[in-house]
């Protein structure tokens, strides 16, 4: 399986329910670094995975559309506690989407997987990993 990562950031708001969350119920703060990684079987006609050009420009344009939000605010998260996790899922969906609708370029067509990582910290991160 072939893969590349191409990596960005956001800074959103949040606060969480439920006393496992501890402190973090209260709202706060975090920077996430973002790393979203293409896979596929074999290469395109080109030799590659996918454009990494595109790659790094549709993972900004998803990150935009939560940077710099609380996202205890937003209509699509309501009720829904924005975990590392969770939000992790959020992105590589809406990457698949962008596939899916052709933003990555005519070959992205024939990736198989996504993975999106969000480190937390340098000691700790979350991962989601789909099929397309």
């Amino acid at each position: 399986m072939f893969s590349i990562t191409v990596r960005d950031h956001v800074m959103i708001a949040h606060s969480f329910r439920g006393a496992v969350f501890g402190p973090a119920q209260r709202l706060h703060g975090a920077t996430y670094v973002v790393d979203a990684t293409f896979r596929r079987p074999d290469l395109d006609a080109d030799g590659i995975v996918v454009d990494i050009g595109l790659a790094t420009s549709e993972l900004g344009a998803v990150l935009a559309d939560l940077n710099y939000r609380n996202l205890d605010d937003e209509p699509d998260f309501a009720g829904v506690n924005t975990s590392t996790e969770f939000l992790a899922k959020v992105i590589a969906d809406r990457l698949a989407g962008k596939v899916k609708a052709g933003a990555l370029g005519e070959g992205a067509r024939d990736l198989t997987g996504i993975t999106v990582t969000l480190h937390e910290s340098h000691v700790a991160w979350a991962s989601y990993e789909r099929s397309l």
